[in-house]
């Protein structure tokens, strides 16, 4: 234990890899299609460091086939990915893993696994499948988790926590792999209200420390909490930009086929607030 706490966790967050311009991600003209379906079509865009890019949009229009490429388990039809200025297609699984760190929307173990042995797992990414995670390995990850504030959960099984704590507990475990990018699937799906800002919280955090993040969710209201950009998937086109500029009352009626009212209140200690507000009518209200 005090070798544990001899270590240096201070750049935790810090990839491995040279870090080459601000932009982390580029994406040029990629075309991907799931069997005969063409999903994504000439889209192109880039993520910046330090910058978290949400992408929006119902059910069935790429964003997961989108998001499989992103993790080069998918190869594109035509286009390209490029981390760092490497083409994704050059590299291998490990190197993919070693910049890209992955949060899924939901996970399920087989076996009770204590939380510090799943965050471990993440670990794998930097000493190989088949070797055993060091004293340094595991203390990394204990790491990971004091750096989130839930190293109190280090020693509780996985299946015993809550969903919020477990949400928690896999970003932990994607850290400790050392990306330069998160991808998240849905991060606050079936979360509470306060869990939900809670990891929106964290997520901003770790981008101000140096982490890309590329986030889907099903609230538009997420591009204005934490989005510095905004890709809005349809089953029309994809539009990238500033939330501000994407996440408007027309392209979401467009894109859901509800009226939505974007309120705005400007806060003397906040500033500007924006909330996406449903229009919903009453069964005896006139339409």
């Amino acid at each position: 234990a005090a070798a544990q706490r001899n270590v240096d966790y201070t750049d935790i967050h810090i990839p491995a890899g040279p870090r080459l311009g601000n932009k982390v991600i580029v994406a040029e003209h990629l075309h991907k299609a799931f069997g005969d379906r063409v999903l994504i079509d000439d889209l192109s865009f880039n993520l910046p460091r330090n910058g978290i890019v949400g992408v929006i949009g119902p059910n069935g229009v790429g964003k997961t086939t989108l998001f499989r490429g992103m993790l080069g388990f998918l190869k594109p039809l035509a286009g390209s990915i490029s981390i760092d200025g490497c083409d994704m297609g050059a590299m291998t699984v490990r190197e993919i893993a070693r910049q890209v760190g992955y949060v899924p929307q939901s996970h399920t173990l087989p076996f009770a696994y204590s939380v510090i042995d799943v965050v471990t797992m993440g670990r794998v990414a930097r000493i190989g499948a088949m070797a055993s995670p060091s004293a340094t390995d595991t203390a990394y990850a204990r790491s990971c988790l004091e750096h989130l504030g839930i190293d109190f959960l280090a020693d509780k099984l996985y299946t015993r926590i809550s969903g919020g704590e477990r949400q928690m507990v896999l970003i932990a475990r994607a850290l400790a792999q050392q990306p330069s990018i998160l991808i998240m699937d849905e991060p606050t799906a079936s979360l509470d209200y306060g869990n939900q800002v809670k990891v929106l919280r964290q997520i901003s955090r770790l981008t101000d420390e140096g982490l890309a993040v590329v986030m889907t969710s099903h609230f538009p209201d997420h591009a204005f909490l934490a989005s510095s950009k905004v890709g809005l998937i349809t089953r029309k086109n994809v539009t990238f930009g500033a939330p501000d500029d994407v996440v408007t009352e027309r392209s979401l009626r467009e894109t859901y086929g509800v009226d939505v009212r974007i309120i705005e209140e400007n806060l003397d200690d906040i500033g500007l607030l924006k909330s996406c507000v449903p229009v919903v009518r009453y069964r005896n209200d006139p339409a």
